[in-house]
């Protein structure tokens, strides 16, 4: 049985293979929409959307960043799904209409094969609008980062994971240097703005992700 690292890893392959065989599928490489992949995608969103108590903070922040990029995929597919088949109905009505479009086609050759290679770029930038929409931020505030271990280990979870989502290297954060990087930002800002609690935000910006820390009134 697979754990739910494993399964959180399939969900992520599985995205990815979504998108790419939609785009063959919009594209004319494929006959019919990959159905089997988005059932299988649905099915493993539902079960841990149901489960959420059982995931630990890490696999939680992961599963909602998934979840939010499947949404917007298939936002984006289901738009351009109604525009294909609305295509599909404009070229078939009837024999009248076929005949003048063959006409065309044998008089006007070259815009027809423009508009066909054209499709592609075109469905390219659908995706990649919803690929650099930003995630929702994490947000973790305190005021004694030292007497607040718990907090900082959450803030740090979601750098790591917001990180390893985004393609980023990770492989040289360290947990220590982190919190001593949280304790001193923390104090700094405290001593220079007269404040009490500091709050830190994971966010993506331009496909990167940004730790910032922001003084709380």
């Amino acid at each position: 049985m697979a754990t739910i690292d494993e399964e959180l890893a399939q969900l992520e392959k599985d995205i990815r293979q979504l998108k790419i065989e939609y785009d063959m599928y919009f594209g004319g490489g494929r006959k019919r929409p990959p159905s089997e992949i988005e059932w299988r995608i649905e099915l493993i969103v539902k079960r841990y959307a149901e489960r959420g108590g059982e995931l630990k903070f890490n696999q939680r922040f992961r599963f909602s960043n998934l979840s939010q990029t499947y949404a917007k995929y298939k936002d984006v597919f289901r738009k351009r799904l109604v525009h294909h088949e609305e295509g599909k109905v404009q070229r078939h009505f009837g024999a009248a209409a076929k005949a003048i479009e063959a006409q065309r086609a044998k008089a006007q050759p070259a815009p027809a094969d423009v508009g066909a290679t054209a499709s592609q770029p075109a469905n390219a930038a659908s995706t990649a609008s919803a690929i650099a929409a930003e995630s929702k931020a994490f947000r973790m505030t305190c005021a004694e980062p030292e007497k607040e271990p718990e907090k900082v280990e959450q803030l740090y979870q979601a750098f790591v994971s917001a990180k390893q989502q985004a393609g980023e290297e990770t492989a040289k954060l360290s947990r220590s240097s982190f919190n001593e990087f949280v304790r001193k930002k923390t104090k700094d800002l405290q001593t220079a703005k007269n404040c009490r609690d500091v709050e830190y935000v994971v966010e993506v910006v331009a496909g990167q992700v940004k730790l910032k820390a922001l003084v709380k009134s």
